[in-house]
């Protein structure tokens, strides 16, 4: 019979005697239960008793903590706490060091514990062991051993770290600024100090004043990482207490003494791993660096500012040749107005654009930051951009002002410092002028993937978002330098994103599961035969292709397509304004069965002949074909603008014989869409794989359909990575039913 839930098996443990093993009932009072104990083993006075875990930290068992007990917990029976903290605090007393060594060293070990704490700090426990420190007899083991017990009876939060005296801080500080022949004591010294600094304003600045910089800069050049862990720790405690013009003026000293490259090298690159609580710090220190540009990013520029002025004359000049000064001022003024339009302000006054907090004038400070550092870039941003048409030009001082916004969201500029956070970055510590550094590389990726999205002013947010996806994804990356920083920023192109995406995707759908990647294996045949289906379907519908001629006529029209069959291609001339003819009433066929390849893009006859100057009298090729009777044709050389721009793209040709020659049909799409159609259905008459994006993106879609069909009933349910094994077969067979019998 299983015992009652509030009862519970445990083995209970005292020092020279034989464990008890005992059911201990929850519901039971613990002095009941101590008794019991007790006079198992013969003992008296069960109240000077008390229970204890047998591991960890030998936490006493208390009423509010009993439920903690669980099967098989081993208890050790010890005294009790308030006679435990009696000894230990006479021990404290003792005339011997070795006494008072004793007595710190059993209080270390016991202070963590609330209860038994709680009995030290009546008993003025903390005053006798402030005494220890304060004196400073031993500047060895036994003063490390009294800031141990101290930190840990201060931990409970029972004493405020405000009540400390005067005195005692200053002596505490004046173990830190010394030198010890004991490593283990100014790790705890430092430890006390960065808790007061956190915890009391007032004897935070009395630290701030007795412990200088230079002293901390040294205990981190100290190879112990406990001892730089906690000079780090005080450092960034300074730093949080600091009002921020002290704070800058710190940080400025700090930067000036070669900090920053000392944590790079030495820390971050350091043989010995980086612990969770050096990362802490380091994100401190980066977010508090970070933090002083907030004042730039909430404040708008100021047009009446003379050097605000001077800034945007030196962003628009660093642009653009500056014109003969024989202008005058409505002509100068309008100069500049358009001037800072191609720069890709919004407005003609461009202070009017720099309101807007965020980003405020940090935007600006991005801006010409980029100008002065990298001239040749940004005077190839800006004058590419100027110089495209069709609203395909992308805004340079439009986008640094989105981007600096996009900047300080992705590194929490002006946020609070979480108290837990790890996640600093290295490259931060890499270079000066970090943020600007990264501005400069990110406003270069912003305008390539602009260039790979082709895209125009009303895509701006669109292009936005990747480029925060793009920045955000590599970041994650802690990448350890700039330079790398750049390389794999660079790598994460436009068609990388899409592709995450799809595969993010899939995987939140749960559809790369090996079953569901076994369903879609199995699933293919089928999908690419109905793709196959309707690529030779929409050729038997035909496409009105356009003939361009050397004469730039373009009101001529073609008409392809497949015959019912699948045997014939059927083409012919047809007038503009004219519904597609009948297959019949076409003149010209091409049996199928005579084709011998299909070419595209620059392997066509008429896109080859077009790079190679030949010129005929009669040339039609952009949309068009061979009239019959000619074996090919070649368009005219030149400038030819009514091609389209992406002529070689669209391109493809029917290569077939013609007697002995080889002949060729020729085809410019007028959609890149129908260019996918056409090249899949003329390779799966041709036996070819249909290889097109087209077919790739209607496949894909076709298969997460069909699987989603196939797996309606498994709504919510979660699919398993391996099969379930198959059970093992009965001991007999002899389970049928038997029919023969009839029944009552």
């Amino acid at each position: 019979m299983a015992p009652p839930r509030n009862v519970v098996k445990i083995a209970v443990q005292m020092r020279d005697a034989v464990p008890q093993l005992i059911q201990l009932d929850q519901a039971k009072p613990l002095g009941a239960v101590l008794k019991e104990v007790c006079d198992a083993w013969s003992l008296t006075h069960s109240e000077r008793y008390a229970l204890q875990f047998a591991d960890g930290h030998r936490k006493y068992i208390t009423e509010n903590n009993r439920t903690e007990i669980k099967n098989g917990s081993i208890l050790c029976l010890s005294t009790a706490p308030d006679l435990e903290a009696e000894r230990l605090l006479g021990g404290l007393q003792s005339g011997s060091r070795e006494g008072r060594r004793e007595a710190l060293r059993h209080l270390v070990l016991l202070a963590s514990d609330m209860t038994f704490a709680q009995e030290v700090i009546s008993r003025d426990g903390l005053q006798r062991v402030g005494t220890i420190i304060e004196d400073g007899d031993d500047l060895g083991e036994v003063l490390a051993l009294g800031l141990r017990a101290f930190l840990e009876l201060m931990e409970h939060g029972v004493v405020s770290w405000e009540t400390l005296s005067i005195p005692f801080v200053r002596k505490v500080v004046s173990y830190v600024n010394i030198n010890l022949m004991d490593a283990s004591v100014q790790p705890l010294a430092l430890r006390l100090l960065e808790s007061v600094t956190l915890s009391s304003p007032a004897l935070g600045q009395l630290v701030k004043s007795e412990v200088p910089l230079d002293r901390l800069l040294v205990h981190l050049q100290v190879m112990n990482q406990q001892l730089q862990t906690k000079a780090m720790a005080l450092l960034t405690a300074l730093l949080q207490g600091a009002s921020p013009a002290e704070r800058k003026h710190m940080l400025d000293y700090l930067w000036q003494r070669n900090f920053r490259q000392f944590i790079y090298k030495n820390i971050i690159h350091s043989a010995v791993p980086l612990g969770d609580e050096m990362a802490h710090h380091l994100y401190v220190l980066q977010a508090l660096t970070l933090g002083l540009l907030e004042p730039r990013m909430r404040t708008p520029l100021d047009p009446y500012s003379q050097e605000q002025r001077e800034q945007l004359q030196a962003l628009r000049q660093a642009a653009f040749e500056p014109e003969g000064e024989s202008l005058s001022a409505d002509r100068r003024r309008s100069l500049c107005a358009r001037e800072f339009r191609k720069l890709g302000f919004t407005n003609s006054n461009p202070a009017q654009d720099l309101e807007r907090v965020p980003p405020g004038l940090l935007a600006l400070d991005n801006m010409v930051y980029f100008s002065r550092h990298a001239p040749s870039a940004y005077s190839r941003f800006v004058l590419e951009n100027s110089s495209r048409e069709d609203r395909h030009e992308c805004p340079f001082a439009r986008s640094s002002i989105q981007l600096t916004v996009l900047l300080c969201e992705l590194l929490r500029v002006g946020e609070p410092c979480s108290e837990t956070a790890q996640d600093f970055s290295p490259m931060f510590f890499g270079q000066d002028q970090s943020f600007h550094e990264l501005f400069c590389v990110a406003i270069q990726l912003l305008n390539k993937t602009w260039k790979e999205m082709r895209a125009t002013q009303e895509d701006f947010d669109k292009v936005m978002q990747v480029v925060r996806e793009q920045l955000a994804r590599t970041l994650a990356l802690k990448p350890t330098s700039l330079e790398l920083f750049r390389t794999k920023v660079n790598a994460l192109t436009y068609g990388e994103v899409l592709r995450l995406r799809q595969t993010e995707r899939l995987h939140q759908e749960g559809t790369l599961a090996p079953p569901i990647l076994e369903l879609r294996e199995k699933l293919k045949p089928e999908l690419m035969g109905l793709i196959r289906q309707q690529r030779l379907l929409r050729l038997c519908e035909g496409t009105l292709f356009r003939k361009i001629s050397s004469r730039r006529r373009q009101d001529k029209l073609w008409f392809c397509c497949l015959s019912p069959n699948h045997k014939v291609l059927q083409y012919g001339d047809v007038e503009e304004g004219t519904s597609p003819p009948p297959p019949e009433s076409l003149p010209e066929q091409l049996p199928v069965a005579d084709i011998r390849g299909l070419l595209t893009g620059r392997d066509c006859p008429h896109v080859r002949e077009k790079g190679s100057g030949k010129q005929n009298k009669v040339s039609a090729v952009g949309p068009g074909c061979f009239p019959p009777g000619q074996a090919s044709f070649s368009p005219c050389s030149g400038p030819m603008p009514w091609f389209p721009q992406d002529f070689c793209k669209r391109a493809f040709s029917v290569s077939y014989a013609r007697g002995e020659e080889e002949a060729s049909l020729n085809f410019i799409a007028p959609s890149n869409r129908e260019f996918h159609l056409w090249i899949d259905g003329l390779s799966a008459l041709l036996g070819s794989p249909m290889g097109s994006e087209q077919t790739r993106l209607d496949l894909e879609q076709l298969l997460t359909m069909e699987t989603k069909l196939r797996l309606l009933e498994l709504e919510n349910v979660p699919i398993p990575e391996q099969p379930p094994p198959i059970p093992p077969p009965p001991t007999n067979f002899n389970f049928c039913y038997d029919c023969s019998v009839t029944e009552p």
